[in-house]
């Protein structure tokens, strides 16, 4: 294997997504001598833009896609192979790519992301939303379809369904409420009035550049959902495509066949059952399945006994990590939720392979406020620490976990709404003796502060608050916020002048 290699780089990065990009931005400007190669299985790259540091741990930016010619032209000293990687060989410290090649590595980080988990790999009907292609595949078969089903609660399902109009939207969720990653049922409560009124008019149209890839001919097949190492299971499609950017939406008309504007409904605490076609429906002897009025291409039975039928069924069930093409012959320890375990220096337990983003798991011991969630904010952050590590160990330079992983903290809207998520937001981990403070101004603002020994330890602002530094600042600084009391969250205050 070792004397088939191509070329040695110095770094090797693998995975075109947030994580790997900005990886490779970091570690091509700190250290410009050495070559450094990413490894991307599409043609484009997602791109951080529009970068904004809002507080100390806060930060807010978009997500383009541009072609990888873009990275290159800024860093001389950095090669893009367009292929997607067959197998790792740690030993001899060479990755073989699918198109055959072999390149050899100094220092290799993986940021292979995740895979979508989708009800079933096998039906048409069934879609998965992962990456831009798989957002036009749904698009273009949106417009002709009057009734969808979605299944999930997290954030592409939240911004799917605020997004559809022209078509009925069934909800699925195996929850008590929507959102339950990031929301609790008082939040989710505040949002769901804005399913039943139109969307205000969008703003001036999203102007930045967007790139896409050709149509392939009519006759060839199309895959679209990123599964690496679909070739071994035999389910899926190969090519993999990096996830979607944070307002993925924009730019794509997401409408269906009907009239109406929205039309959305919840079924709650209920999951798929089984999913079949009509023909299957009718042979079917439960008399109970009988089709409603028309037939329907698909059809969903869920646990809660109640059947459905659409024109296609959404899987936007989460993700997992993408581990899988890289474990084949090596020694990686996972963790339990499949990913790749990291140290406090991104290092996996493979000498001199790092990994970062949604493929890996963060198992040093975590701040008390920090959680890990697989979310772009993150991938960008453990690209970027795991390309200063990278440099520091060839530099032999000391360094220390960075700031942003002593408190979590997110920025992202649902529903039109600004929504701000600070430290134990859901009272994550934190045992029954932690108390709530909620403050709710119908159709405006929701806040909600979580204390836990009279300090503020998270904190979820939906709205226009304009408290997420403040709150920061209290979560940070451990105050006693007892003295306080109920005044903390009294609109009349400004808490501001408090704590400056």
């Amino acid at each position: 294997m070792a004397d088939r290699k191509e070329k040695t780089f110095r770094f090797v990065i693998v995975g075109g997504g947030i994580a790997g990009v900005t990886c490779v931005e970091q570690l091509s400007s700190q250290i410009r001598s050495g070559d450094v190669a990413l490894i991307t299985a599409g043609p484009h790259i997602k791109a951080v833009t529009n970068y904004k540091q809002v507080s100390k741990t806060l930060e807010e930016f978009d997500v383009e896609e541009r072609p990888s010619s873009v990275l290159v032209e800024k860093f001389p000293n950095l090669t893009v192979i367009h292929s997607a990687v067959k197998s790792l060989h740690t030993q001899s410290r060479s990755v073989e790519t699918a198109d055959g090649r072999v390149f050899g590595y100094e220092k290799l980080c993986i940021c292979g992301g995740g895979t979508p988990k989708l009800l079933t790999w096998d039906n048409p009907y069934v879609l998965g939303i992962r990456d831009t292609d798989s957002a036009q595949h749904l698009q273009k078969q949106l417009s002709s379809a009057k009734r969808i089903v979605v299944v999930g609660n997290g954030g592409i399902a939240l911004e799917l369904v605020y997004e559809v109009e022209g078509c009925e939207v069934i909800w699925a969720v195996k929850d008590k409420a929507i959102g339950n990653t990031f929301f609790d049922a008082g939040a989710a409560q505040f949002l769901i009035p804005s399913l039943e009124v139109d969307k205000p008019e969008k703003a001036a149209p999203c102007n930045r550049p967007r790139y896409t890839t050709e149509e392939t001919g009519p006759g060839a097949s199309q895959t679209f959902t990123a599964d690496t190492n679909a070739q071994r299971h035999g389910s899926g499609p190969t090519e993999a495509g990096s996830a979607l950017g944070p307002d993925w939406h924009e730019g794509i008309v997401l409408r269906g066949a009907e009239q109406l504007s929205r039309r959305v409904s919840l079924e709650y605490q209920c999951e798929v059952e089984k999913i079949f076609t009509s023909a299957e429906l009718l042979n079917s002897p439960q008399q109970t399945l009988r089709p409603e009025n028309g037939s329907w291409p698909v059809y969903i039975k869920l646990t809660n006994g109640k059947t459905f039928g659409c024109d296609f069924v959404v899987s936007a069930t989460g993700v997992v990590p993408n581990a899988e093409p890289f474990l084949h012959g090596n020694n990686f320890a996972l963790a339990n939720d499949g990913g790749l375990q990291v140290d406090d220096h991104m290092m996996t337990s493979e000498p001199d392979v790092y990994a970062a983003g949604d493929v890996c798991t963060a198992c040093w011991e975590h701040s008390a406020l920090w959680q890990q969630m697989r979310l772009w904010t993150q991938a960008r952050q453990m690209g970027w620490y795991a390309g200063r590590c990278m440099a520091a160990h060839i530099l032999s330079e000391p360094i220390e976990l960075d700031f942003c992983f002593e408190l979590f903290s997110h920025i992202t809207k649902f529903f039109n709404y600004k929504v701000v998520l600070l430290g134990k937001f859901n009272g994550q981990g934190l045992g029954p003796d932690h108390e709530l403070l909620l403050r709710c101004t119908k159709g405006q603002e929701y806040v909600k502060v979580v204390l836990s020994g009279g300090r503020m330890v998270g904190a979820v602002l939906i709205g226009e608050t304009d408290l997420e530094e403040t709150f920061e600042n209290l979560i940070l600084n451990q105050m006693d916020l007892t003295p306080y009391g109920e005044e903390l969250l009294n609109p009349n205050i400004d808490i501001e002048d408090y704590f400056d």
